[in-house]
């Protein structure tokens, strides 16, 4: 049985995201696997690193949740909006907030790399877009997703990172969103 972990990066309860993160759950209740979810927008903490990592900014309760149950998890779910060809704000602080050396990596003494403490872990990240994915990876080169699976997953140690790109969701028909919310509970039911 496999431990999945949801965080949701939308602040709104009411976006679509929040639709399929609910449909990536439907899905993984069926597989029986044990799930826990993070919807970071209703956590209670500064989102900014505010020493960087020269001083330590002591997490809040809420942090420190989020911090077991990524520790917890096999299986990351990543369920965001592209916002200006990154993450949301609120996610960006969280993840500065989180990842921290000596819980995500560690440093190592007089060298430029790391030890990485999310091995053996597994990934998915599903995002929207208000344009169609194709443009997204040929126009722009994928920004978010190089920042969340390169620069952020396997930094940590998450080598097995899928991606799932939805767009554009804008002007987007009811079928074409009710087709999406289908393949994402398909993908929860396979933890993949």
């Amino acid at each position: 049985m496999k431990n999945i972990l949801i965080i949701n990066g939308h602040p709104d309860k009411e976006s679509f995201n929040f639709a399929l993160s609910k449909s990536y759950k439907k899905g993984a209740e069926k597989s029986n696997a044990e799930i826990k979810e993070i919807n970071i927008g209703e956590l209670n903490f500064n989102p900014n690193l505010q020493f960087g990592y020269r001083k330590r900014t002591e997490l809040e309760p809420d942090l420190i949740d989020a911090q077991a149950k990524l520790k917890w998890a096999d299986h990351l779910v990543w369920v965001y909006p592209v916002w200006w060809s990154s993450v949301p704000a609120i996610m960006k602080g969280f993840l500065d907030r989180v990842l921290l050396p000596g819980f995500a990596f560690n440093k190592r003494e007089n060298s430029l790399l790391s030890d990485k403490r999310f091995t053996g872990k597994t990934a998915r990240i599903i995002c929207t877009l208000d344009q169609p994915d194709w443009y997204y990876k040929w126009v722009y080169g994928n920004p978010s997703h190089n920042a969340i699976k390169k620069g952020t997953l396997y930094f940590i140690g998450v080598k097995k990172v899928r991606i799932t790109t939805i767009g554009p969701i804008r002007l987007s028909k009811e079928e074409y969103r009710i087709k999406w919310l289908k393949k994402v509970e398909k993908l929860g039911q396979l933890n993949k």
